[in-house]
């Protein structure tokens, strides 16, 4: 059994107190835990200080990788690259950042393609930590099955979200169908912000769930065993 921990958090104003309390709860984690926190969780979609959301960012991530060592921590930033501003999901293991990829789905009802450069897509991989394999999806991007497919053979999809309200319902039901269809396990972090969906939620390949819009920390474990059962006995090749 693999510890989990989705944290289903409000943004505050004060990025220093975001990421404080993202510490706090890594501290209170287990050691071996997969750790998922809501896409832009430090500094939200602060869209009117770009500079500053980059740079503190970039101070986020130096001071995680100071501190996490046998835990897997998963969250996106604001990042500079070159010119271009782009949402990057960062996989922080052991000191080290293992996986960065760029958002290649935005969401333009909210705006982002007026404010992000779009990634290509090349990035949205199947990656390892200790034998694991580990991918993500940032948001929006659950919604399309050709990316679905680029992560078959993944053991949990971990999915960082600010997922509307309105919406609610589709992000369930596509966390549980992409469980299903993978047979992986679907880890979704989603923001509790007043306009958020919450269901921050770890999806099973059997199908089942643990979910609790309530809380600002979801625990569970994911069972390697499972997948192994699912892919064998529903042989989808």
């Amino acid at each position: 059994m693999l510890p989990v921990t989705l944290l289903q958090l409000k943004n505050l104003a004060s990025y220093e107190k975001n990421l404080a309390k993202l510490i706090e709860y890594i501290e209170q984690s287990d050691p071996q835990s997969i750790i998922v926190a809501p896409e832009l969780y430090i500094t939200d979609f602060d869209y009117n200080n770009l500079d500053t959301a980059c740079e503190f960012g970039e101070y986020a991530i130096k001071r995680l990788s100071e501190i996490v060592t046998t835990q897997t921590v998963i969250l996106t930033f604001f990042r500079k690259i070159g010119s271009k501003i782009v949402n990057q999901a960062v996989a922080i293991h052991n000191r080290t950042v293992v996986h960065t990829q760029n958002k290649y789905k935005l969401f333009k009802f909210g705006n982002e393609d007026k404010h992000f450069s779009a990634g290509d897509g090349k990035d949205i991989e199947v990656f390892e930590v200790n034998g694991l394999k580990i991918a993500i999806l940032i948001c929006f991007e659950l919604r399309f099955k050709e990316l679905w497919h680029k992560l078959e053979g993944a053991d949990i999809i971990c999915v960082p979200s600010q997922w509307g309200e309105p919406r609610k319902r589709h992000l369930e039901i596509l966390g549980s169908a992409l469980a299903v269809m993978n047979q992986c396990y679907v880890a979704i972090a989603n923001s509790s912000n007043s306009d958020m969906a919450k269901s921050t939620a770890l999806y099973a390949p059997m199908g089942g769930v643990v979910i609790d819009d309530a809380s600002e920390s979801i625990e569970s474990t994911i069972d390697l065993r499972q997948i192994k059962f699912m892919r064998k006995y529903l042989n989808l090749n």
